[in-house]
């Protein structure tokens, strides 16, 4: 037999074993570079059993996705016993993301009888580092991070006993032979005592703390210490971002957060994300963690150290990456003390080295699961295709950057890597592309890319392109949001592709991302978009939604248009300047971005002038709607068609906004009628393209479609107008998802 999927890491080869002597039957398993291989013979019925078996009792994080099996004549084996891995030219193995504790270990390191007590390395077959101490194929000790640590006699026992549940677990140690921790200060000088004592101690007196975990860095404070997250804030030049939060069981986080059996579920998963919950009022974690939100990022601890840390210290504490704003999270001891020496007070060190980066992912559950951050423990399992795929890289956007590499029916969607920013991100970015190239064996002969020329993923693709001589394949970026949403929901025909986002760039050198098109693999059809508005200042406008009100204001209703009653917050002569920007069109690109009328409208009703990370201004704008309402009023728009394309009109929208600001009507109205009022716009837009194209399935994608109520309003909207609904549930609906549209795109592409 040879059995491909996620077969190594996940204590398969051990399962194997105790099944072959279940049923009587002798041979071998052993790991190769691109499966697990087996043989064994027995009685025809031990043989049928076996292979049942194989499938339906599979340990939990196995994941099998094919079973070839040939028969032979027998060779008198006269046991079962487990091969030394064999090493294949050009052949992979799925990897197992890192899984969060297990149970028998959890018990273990809180029981004072067991030698593993409070010992914050312990895993076994079942969880523990996978990904990030992999150093290649096939999945032994030899070739992980774990290499220079010896077993001690009591852990090799374990390692070659059948019956353990440790038996060839990779990563097995314990405190007499595995990593050990150390608690030091910003000079790098040692702290006396017991290390978890020590550090739950400067936790509970407000220190921070950088914590070294599976991927790398966390910074670490009290939750409910409004002081110390604001000093962290300050320290790590995050101002109003918020932060995650760590919370010791279930029964902590409902005394803070609702919680649904589906968000239960997920957050207790071998995966363990952070989970965004609905705050409970009388919660005692400070607002600062998450200022002017209804939700909170909660995870339960996933490592031995984190469950140690939060039962001593008592308290739910922030865990945030441990980065300065937009570089990569710090992974390895002597880098921490360079890069967060001006945040941390203190540094929690292990001498376990961390091969690969790995944030944590980020989901919220509405009807199911979607994720927005895709990280530690989903990738690297890949996502499926519908089709057979060349070897293609595809190197994703500039915002929350991802990569892709596909090969066969695979796509390798990358961990979250960042913003593509800074020369840090980018070193980040190709080294671990050079990562996923050696551990799943793909030599690409395609290379994709966003169209914006300023990108440096882009720069990179066609540097990277060049030099190697691949095929170049530059393409759109909501086209690849559109794509990436088909793929998600492995539909393969055309779609009516809505793609609202902040910024992309079209085939017609405008800032696009209020789009309506029809599209498949092979290519789009743009029908419809936004009504183009300058961005006065470029960049400045996106971090100053007041400006993009402007933009809105003069352009559609024109430059003699009073501000009066408005909120909007401007220093001394600069509407002049804004306004000789947009008249002479100085430095201001126009635009159809969705998400940047989303920051016009929050600025205009007082919510959010000036933004402190992506995003701000809408979301602020969504957490005031209410949650029960009657049928709300919308605000006027009209669709108009120019040249084959059906512009959305915006003039009477601002319009009918501004008089309500006026009227002194509450931001929560205002929130209300326009999500509803875009809502509507979606459907009717997709009403009119599939009256002449007979396109019933409509894909959502873009970062705008993180707004939970958005989401929840236009899918009603439209599935009251008869279409099928594709949503984003495994792949980011932001820039996360982009690099997997641009492969499969790449990989339909003429030549």
């Amino acid at each position: 037999m040879t059995v491909r999927g996620v077969v190594q890491g996940v204590g398969f080869r051990p399962f194997v074993y105790r099944l072959a002597h279940e049923y009587n039957l002798k041979g071998w398993v052993r790991n190769t570079s691109g499966s697990v291989d087996i043989e064994v013979e027995g009685s025809k019925k031990s043989l049928e059993n076996f292979l049942g078996a194989l499938r339906s009792q599979a340990p939990p994080m196995a994941h099998i996705e094919a079973v070839e099996v040939a028969f032979d004549s027998p060779k008198g084996y006269t046991q079962f016993q487990i091969e030394p891995s064999l090493s294949r030219e050009g052949q992979y193995q799925l990897v197992s993301p890192d899984i969060a504790t297990c149970d028998d270990c959890k018990k273990e390191i809180f029981s004072p009888a067991d030698r593993r007590f409070r010992y914050p390395f312990t895993n076994c077959t079942n969880c523990g580092p996978r990904f990030t101490i992999i150093e290649d194929i096939p999945y032994d000790r030899p070739k992980t991070t774990m290499h220079k640590f010896k077993m001690c006699p009591q852990c090799r026992r374990e390692y070659n006993d059948p019956q353990d549940r440790r038996f060839h677990a990779q990563p097995n140690a314990c405190p007499k032979c595995g990593p050990s921790l150390e608690l030091v200060d910003g000079d790098g000088k040692a702290v006396d005592g017991d290390v978890i004592t020590a550090a739950s101690a400067l936790l509970k007196a407000g220190k921070i703390l950088a914590i070294k975990g599976l991927g790398g860095f966390h910074l670490a404070c009290d939750a409910t210490s409004e002081v110390a997250i604001n000093t962290l804030r300050a320290r790590k030049r995050r101002q109003g971002k918020p932060l995650a939060v760590m919370i010791s069981t279930l029964e902590e986080i409902e005394k803070h957060c609702l919680v649904s059996p589906e968000e239960r579920k997920l957050l207790q998963s071998p995966q363990c994300p952070i989970v965004l919950l609905r705050w409970k009022k009388g919660s005692n974690i400070s607002p600062a963690v998450a200022p002017n939100l209804k939700y909170l990022g909660v995870m339960l601890p996933y490592t031995p150290l984190h469950h140690l840390l939060l039962n001593e210290t008592g308290l739910p504490l922030v865990m945030t990456s441990g980065n300065i704003s937009e570089e990569p999270i710090a992974k390895d001891n002597d880098e921490v003390l360079t890069r967060l020496g001006g945040i941390a007070d203190y540094f929690l060190l292990h001498n376990r080295d961390i091969y690969a980066r790995y944030d944590d992912s980020v989901y919220v559950v509405e009807d199911m699961p979607q994720v927005l951050r895709r990280a530690r423990s989903y990738a690297p399992y890949p996502i499926f295709l519908p089709f057979k795929s060349k070897q293609i890289l595809a190197c994703g956007a500039e915002l929350k950057n991802t990569f892709c590499l596909t090969k066969d029916e695979h796509a390798f969607l990358s961990q979250h890597i960042g913003d593509m920013e800074n020369e840090e991100t980018l070193g980040h970015f190709e080294d671990t592309v050079e990562l996923y190239k050696k551990l799943f064996r793909i030599e690409p002969e395609v290379i994709a890319y966003d169209m914006h020329p300023e990108y440096l993923a882009t720069k990179y693709a066609l540097e990277a392109g060049a030099k190697a001589g691949l095929k170049l394949a530059p393409v759109q970026h909501h086209h690849a949001h559109i794509v990436s949403c088909m793929v998600d929901n492995m539909i393969e025909g055309r779609v009516i592709g809505v793609a609202f986002d902040g910024t992309g760039y079209g085939i017609d050198g405008n800032i696009w991302g209020g789009e309506f098109f029809t599209a498949d693999y092979l290519g789009f059809k743009r029908l419809g978009h936004l009504e183009y508005v300058p961005l006065p200042g470029g960049e400045a406008a996106i971090k100053k939604p007041y400006r993009m009100a402007l933009g809105y204001i003069y352009s559609l209703l024109g430059e003699d248009f009073s501000l009066e009653g408005l909120p909007l917050r401007l220093v001394p002569n600069e509407l002049e300047l804004i306004k000789q920007q947009l008249r002479r069109r100085i430095n201001s690109p126009l635009t159809s971005s969705a998400g940047r009328l989303f920051d016009a409208v929050s600025a205009l009703a007082g919510v959010r002038q000036e933004i402190d990370y992506e995003a701000q201004a809408a979301i602020e704008l969504e957490m005031l709607a209410p949650d029960e309402v009657s049928a709300p009023e919308f605000y006027p728009f009209s669709i108009v068609e120019h040249q084959g394309v059906r512009v959305v009109r915006l003039g009477e929208l601002i319009s009918a906004v501004v008089g309500d600001v006026r009227n002194q009507t509450p931001a929560s109205v205002i929130s209300l009628r326009f999500h509803h009022t875009v809502a509507r716009m979606i459907a009717e837009v997709c009403k009119l393209i599939a009256g002449e194209s007979g396109i019933t399935q409509v894909a959502l994608s873009g970062g705008v479609f993180q707004n939970r109520l958005l989401l929840k309003l236009a899918i009603a909207a439209l599935e009251g107008q008869g279409f099928n609904v594709l949503s984003h549930h495994l792949v980011p609906c932001n820039d996360g998802g982009v690099s997997l549209g641009q492969a499969v795109i790449a990989n339909f592409a003429r030549s």
